[in-house]
């Protein structure tokens, strides 16, 4: 009887732990859902809320595609790839990702934005939800990390960067990045509160850090009370991750819903 009842435990134990990653984030006291998005459209996302990522230079943009195969609307998610590249005869990337972000159609500020995500691993692979300034350049208008995962991880990254932490190197005053744990093979939600005067962040609604405003001299340490859009990429290979096994590939993010919440008293 005694095994019994342990077995019973454990089993509550593991069934209450998947309510909470696999259902959707209870109703938040204190604060109003104002807008959100559950990628429930049949063949494309919004246009009017998201645009896919132009390539660019940087690791993390450096194998962005507009192709199809790596996007995809399935059963209610946003599908985002990494894929190694054997049908573009007219770009010679080797991989192939795929990204979107608000940038000038919808910006948030003073509130609490919230996604669900499933990321799929491989090695080389790095997801990243994230934010930047609509109206300032990099790092002067800093960056908001809301989730960066490599590889097979069972943890993830959440980290600003500014031109205080990024030019100037002042990493640890205030401490500018945590990681916390994730469910490695589950859906997990990730989010961050903004605030005028700090940055709270949260992984499957449990506190990973806070980046605070603080009174020094030094330039540009807090530049996060603007209106920063989102980003949702599927990225692949760079410095930090490492290179990629393209016999993993390809590998999928699945995102399920965003949402964004406002203190009801600034509504």
């Amino acid at each position: 009887m005694k095994q019994f009842n342990i077995l019973l435990f454990i089993s509550s134990l593991l069934f209450c732990l998947m309510l909470v990653s696999c259902k959707t984030t209870q109703k938040l006291a204190g604060w109003s859902l104002v807008w959100k998005e559950n990628f429930n459209q049949k063949k494309s996302f919004d246009a009017q809320i998201w645009s896919k990522i132009p390539r660019g230079g940087a690791d993390w943009d450096n194998y962005m595609t507009d192709f199809d195969s790596c996007y995809a609307m399935r059963k209610g998610e946003l599908v985002l790839r990494g894929i190694a590249n054997h049908t573009q005869i007219n770009d010679t990337a080797p991989y192939l990702t795929g990204g979107v972000y608000t940038k000038g159609k919808k910006a948030f500020s003073n509130g609490r934005i919230e996604i669900r995500a499933k990321l799929d691993p491989a090695k080389g692979a790095w997801p990243a939800i994230w934010m930047l300034p609509e109206n300032a350049e990099w790092p002067v208008g800093g960056e908001i990390d809301i989730m960066e995962r490599l590889n097979h991880d069972s943890i993830a990254y959440q980290t600003v960067h500014s031109y205080y932490t990024y030019t100037l190197g002042i990493r640890n005053l205030p401490k500018s990045g945590s990681k916390g744990m994730i469910y490695p093979n589950r859906y997990n939600v990730f989010a961050v509160e903004m605030y005028p005067d700090s940055l709270l962040f949260y992984i499957n609604d449990i506190h990973t850090f806070t980046y605070p405003r603080i009174q020094t001299t030094k330039k540009g340490q807090f530049p996060y009370n603007e209106p920063f859009y989102l980003l949702i990429d599927m990225q692949l290979g760079g410095t930090w991750v490492g290179a990629v096994d393209p016999k993993e590939l390809p590998v999928e993010m699945k995102v399920d819903w965003v949402r964004f919440y406002q203190r009801k008293s600034i509504k």
